[in-house]
């Protein structure tokens, strides 16, 4: 039987298990570089044995016009990609093997993040509202009403993003994940709630996914299909995304269109990303995920509020591949251990998450470090 901690090869990919890191924005990143401390966090993460078979990096902007929160990383230059090196060379050191979330926030931005000042870009001009704030030099505000891509500009961005995939194994990355996920651009122009455009990127479901298509069929064409992978929240509400009217019919579809890729793995969000797992508990239409894997037919990684008994049930029932985990691994640098071992969970210090520093980052202690922390009997 096939257990959580087994080895694994996804694509181009060789996992010594099968506890992956979910991408956790983590804002330690000044003027978009990669820092020394950021190495240490991830390298801190990257022991085959106590850690990740594999890191999903933060989510890592493409372009300028790509960010959506201040001192988060980029990709799309020189300085960035050299920069980054740094990290995969200690995330290497440590045995472990990393690959680079490729992000556009498109509407989820403020005019004061953007080049010149400009209005944020996503598939129309509808605004993201609801509970909704980006990190700006001025604090956090609400995002700012965005403007449509033009027909123009998509082959700049679907450029932008091939780019980043070449930069990120130049910087020694394993491998890319494209962050379709969550109420960012690209899946603003999957949902029919948000895209009300009517041109060959909008309408039909085939138009709308379109862009995402094109993005990763660009970013195959470069370094490879296993080397690429995807990360999808069919449900999720995140960012202010309104369902889709037809999610089942949305990701399925994109699931197949996907398949002929050979793509290294597919990480689907179950439910609303880091809350309720049932679609039902906050008024969304059920989903058949089974379907969407069968229709993708590859590698599948399954991530949003999994237990330990939750994670060792889904490898060995077959009901995934893997088991991506984001906010236990905050707290704990040695995870998979604990998941084998049984072994308490620190807690994540919510006010801690943020900061610019060290704290709450990289000083949260392992198994071995808490019993030598411990006082004496």
């Amino acid at each position: 039987m096939t257990t959580l901690f087994d080895p694994v090869r996804f694509g181009d990919i060789a996992l010594a298990n099968r506890v992956l890191m979910s991408p956790l924005t983590r804002t330690r990143a000044p003027g978009e570089l990669a820092t020394p401390l950021m190495a240490t966090y991830y390298a801190q993460r990257a022991h085959p044995a106590t850690g990740a078979g594999l890191i999903i990096s933060e989510a890592i902007q493409v372009c300028p016009e790509g960010i959506g929160y201040l001192d988060t990383p980029g990709l799309y230059t020189p300085e960035q990609t050299a920069a980054w090196k740094q990290v995969t060379d200690a995330v290497h050191a440590a045995g472990g093997r990393i690959v680079a979330q490729l992000w556009h926030v498109g509407r989820i931005s403020h005019d004061l993040l953007q080049p010149g000042g400009g209005a944020p870009v996503s598939s129309s001009n509808k605004p993201a509202v609801t509970n909704v704030k980006v990190r700006t030099p001025q604090g956090a505000m609400a995002p700012s009403v965005p403007r449509p891509l033009r027909l123009d500009e998509i082959p700049g961005v679907i450029a932008a993003y091939r780019r980043a995939a070449r930069n990120a194994i130049d910087a020694g990355f394993d491998g890319v994940q494209v962050h379709g996920a969550n109420g960012y651009l690209l899946e603003q122009f999957l949902r029919d709630t948000i895209n009300d455009r009517s041109d060959a990127y909008g309408g039909s479901v085939a138009n709308r996914a379109r862009l995402l298509l094109e993005v990763m069929q660009a970013i195959v064409d470069e370094i490879g299909g296993g080397r690429t992978s995807l990360r999808l929240s069919p449900v999720t509400p995140a960012n202010d995304a309104p369902q889709d009217s037809d999610p089942q019919a949305l990701y399925t579809y994109v699931a197949a269109q996907l398949a002929p890729m050979k793509l290294a793995f597919l990480e689907v969000v179950e439910g609303a990303t880091g809350g309720p797992r049932d679609p039902a508990a906050y008024g969304a239409q059920p989903f058949d995920y089974a379907a969407m894997r069968a229709a993708f037919g590859g590698p599948w990684v399954v991530n949003n509020g999994y237990t330990r008994a939750m994670a060792l049930d889904a490898v060995a029932s077959g009901h995934a591949d893997a088991v991506s985990f984001g906010r236990p691994f905050i707290a704990n640098p040695d995870l998979t251990r604990r998941l084998r071992e049984d072994a308490p969970w620190t807690p994540v210090n919510g006010k801690t998450v943020y900061r610019p520093d060290a704290v709450g980052y990289t000083d949260y202690p392992t198994l071995d470090e808490q019993a030598d922390l411990a006082p004496a009997p």
